[in-house]
């Protein structure tokens, strides 16, 4: 009897879900399609751009964030190398949905963190939902978005999205709430308002840790790239999928790699601006 129920009560989710899926689907669609257009734009720019202007202003990227000129050196090597391997345009796919994916992150994940630094009792309401983003299987809720959007690139930027997401709300949230109690005391003996400390005080100096959250959502979004091609998304995860499928050891270990020297780029270029950061933090203190 109990199994019968339990069947009876999952077959009632499955048709309640589609249902809302028909009734409000092509709204939700239509919502995201900003996010869509916003995509297709900066991946085209980025594909019919020239190689050279490219790996140029990346390098000037980084030159800027990191003032290395090994670590410049090393990013222009490495996308030469992606480039003459002929990895370009999956790259640049690649590259444009992070692009995407840690902009959106960012714009919804400070604010959060804020209010969860701010409030003890957002905090404990966002911390589960938080818990269960990171430790639910990915597989698992590709099926509602999927049920919801299809396939293509917008489920694909929300699973990415999803999945990156927890790393930036937590460290804001925990770099909000490790600022100095007597530097807020001061500012407020200086009569600042709640926004003027946030916008002045709190944020400036929890950058650090802020960006140690946008390094940790990079690498995530990163790690997603493989399972979010499964629905439709371009990039440097469709090939190592075909790789598997017709068991291609050079094109998957290539492209595997390529993966790898994004990660590795991106993590470098935000922890030395973190580290730069945090040094022109101690100059002023």
């Amino acid at each position: 009897m109990k199994r019968a129920e339990l069947a009876e009560f999952r077959k009632n989710i499955d048709f309640a879900f589609r249902d809302f899926s028909r009734a409000y689907g092509e709204g939700i669609e239509a919502f995201f399609d900003p996010l869509l257009y916003f995509l297709v734009w900066l991946e085209k720019l980025m594909i019919n751009s020239p190689w050279p202007i490219i790996i140029g202003v990346i390098c000037g990227l980084a030159w800027i964030a990191s003032r290395s000129w090994k670590l410049v050196l090393g990013t222009a090597i490495s996308f030469f190398l992606i480039g003459y391997f002929g990895m370009w345009k999956d790259c640049m796919a690649t590259v444009a949905i992070i692009t995407v994916c840690v902009i959106v992150c960012m714009t919804v994940g400070i604010p959060v963190g804020v209010l969860m630094a701010r409030s003890d009792r957002v905090e404990k309401s966002v911390l589960p939902i938080l818990d269960m983003m990171q430790t639910i299987p990915s597989f698992v809720y590709l099926i509602p978005i999927i049920m919801l959007l299809g396939i293509g690139k917008v489920p694909g930027l929300l699973a990415v999205c999803i999945y990156a997401l927890p790393p930036i709300v937590r460290l804001t949230n925990l770099g909000i709430r490790e600022v100095d109690k007597e530097t807020l005391e001061a500012s407020e003996a200086f009569g600042a308002t709640t926004m003027q400390k946030l916008r002045t005080v709190q944020i400036p100096l929890s950058l650090p840790t802020i960006f140690a959250g946008v390094n940790q959502t990079i690498m995530m979004a990163l790690a997603m790239v493989v399972i979010a091609s499964m629905i439709g998304v371009k990039g440097l995860g469709i090939p190592i999928l075909q790789a598997i499928s017709n068991q291609y050891l050079a094109s998957g270990l290539m492209n595997g790699l390529a993966i790898v020297a994004l990660a590795i780029i991106f993590d470098r270029v935000t922890q030395q601006y973190g580290h730069r950061i945090q040094k022109h933090r101690g100059q002023k203190k």
